[in-house]
């Protein structure tokens, strides 16, 4: 499960870095795979915050979280920044994100 998160940040963030290279004119060969992958860990990513978000307000709780996304529980109140009690799907891309810009 590890294994698979840090592979889905890793893809967040190289998406990030790919927009930025194809907007600056490079990126040419193999980057439509790299996006390709991207693109579909992105929507794993959505589809499991759509699953655990059982009241679909697009406002995962903490017990939302911590049946549907266990790491994410596991983070809950490093994610939750402005301590509102919930998590959008924005500020867990943003924690995924920033998480391996660290390592």
């Amino acid at each position: 499960m590890k294994k698979m998160i840090a592979v889905m940040i890793l893809c967040i963030v190289s998406a990030g870095a790919s927009a930025q290279a194809m907007a600056m004119g490079g990126g040419a060969g193999g980057g439509g795979d790299r996006m390709e992958r991207t693109e579909q860990v992105l929507s794993q990513l959505q589809q499991r915050f759509v699953n655990a978000n059982t009241t679909r307000d697009g406002k995962l709780t903490r017990a939302q979280a911590q049946a549907g996304m266990p790491m994410v529980a596991r983070h809950f109140d490093e994610i939750d920044t402005h301590h509102a009690g919930y998590l959008t799907l924005p500020q867990i891309e943003a924690f995924m994100a920033q998480r391996m810009r660290s390592r």
